[in-house]
This record gives C-alpha cells, structure tokens and sequence, in this order.
C-alpha cells in the first residue's frame, strides 16, 4: 500500500477506504467560490459492488492500493466454486460464488475475465464490459405491439434472462453490457 493524495485520483485506482477496496468509478475536483475545493468521487465496493458517492478534502491522503490486472479464462463449476485458469501461467484456482456477485449470470466457460490481484490474494473478478451471448428462448412477437419500446425476455445461453426487443428470436446472437445487465444490440453473423 502506498499513500496517495486526492490529486492522484484516476479512474480504475483501488484505494482502502474505511477497511474495505474500492475503486474509483468517477471523480471530479470542485472548487467553490471561496471554500476549500474538495474531490468528489464514485467509489464502488469490490467485495459487495455497493457504489457510494463520498468526498474527500483537496490534498487529502489515502492508501492506495496497487494491484495487478491478470488475464484469466472460466473453465467450469466446482459446486460452489467457480474454477478459473490464469492465462500466463496455467495456475488453476476456485473463486467463491460470493465473490463473483452479478457476474456469474453472463459467464459461460471459457469466457475471459480480468482479475485485479494483489499479491498472491485475488481481489475482484471483472468481466469485459460487453459480451456476445446467443438467445436461448424468447417469447414470440406479437405484430402491432410496436406503439412504444416494447421488449420481452429472453433466456440467454449464459442461463440470464434479459428484456430485448420484439424482433430478437431464438438463435439471434445479441450484445449485453455487462455493467448494467442491458441488451446493447443484435449482433450480425
């Protein structure tokens, strides 16, 4: 761990706040008027992805955390355990289903993911923020159901279940960000 002071902030930076990592989604330096200039920042929990919004004075000091971004891919489930491959260097290890959070509803194996590691202890599990999955089943359109944007859900091959549009069928393959769970759009073979 390393001190950092507020003007160090960057998006992606892991700092220890309060006895747990977070890191910074988004931050903005603020000065008003004739008051000391502040940071405000968007912190989001690695262990339980709670974001908060909290403030820090200018110059103020935190620990900052320094980690390692590591390619690894899923291979399969282990009971409660998710069982990962790092890239590199073909070392195996089991994620806890807690750990993974939302995440687990889009992964499929042999999906890619970076994990932030710090030392030898894994931190967090990141997905890409869009992936490709194909639709599994989804309910029929119904013709003239267009007045507004309309969707329907649609189980994905990951075993998710998201809204998309009346137009997505069975077999289409559709982009999703990972981040909020949302079809993006349909993909073209």
């Amino acid at each position: 761990m390393a001190n950092a002071t507020t003007t160090d902030f960057r998006n992606g930076m892991v700092i220890r706040y309060n006895n747990d990592l977070w890191t910074i989604t988004e931050f903005h330096h603020v000065s008003p008027g004739n008051w000391r200039a502040f940071v405000r920042t968007r912190l989001k929990n690695l262990k339980n992805g709670r974001v908060i919004e909290q403030r820090f004075r200018a110059g103020e000091e935190v620990d900052e955390v320094r980690v390692e971004h590591q390619n690894w891919q899923f291979l399969y489930v282990d009971g409660d355990d998710y069982v990962f491959m790092n890239t590199a260097t073909f070392d195996q290890q089991p994620i806890a289903k807690e750990m993974l959070g939302d995440a687990i509803k889009f992964l499929k194996e042999q999906d890619e993911v970076e994990m932030l590691v710090d030392g030898e202890n894994i931190i967090a599990v990141q997905l890409p923020n869009f992936l490709e999955l194909a639709v599994e089943s989804a309910e029929p359109g119904v013709r003239g159901d267009t007045a507004n944007n309309v969707t329907k859900p649609a189980t994905l091959e990951s075993g998710a279940v998201v809204n998309v549009p009346l137009f997505v069928n069975p077999g289409d393959r559709i982009r999703i960000d990972t981040r909020t769970g949302q079809y993006v759009e349909r993909v073209k073979q």
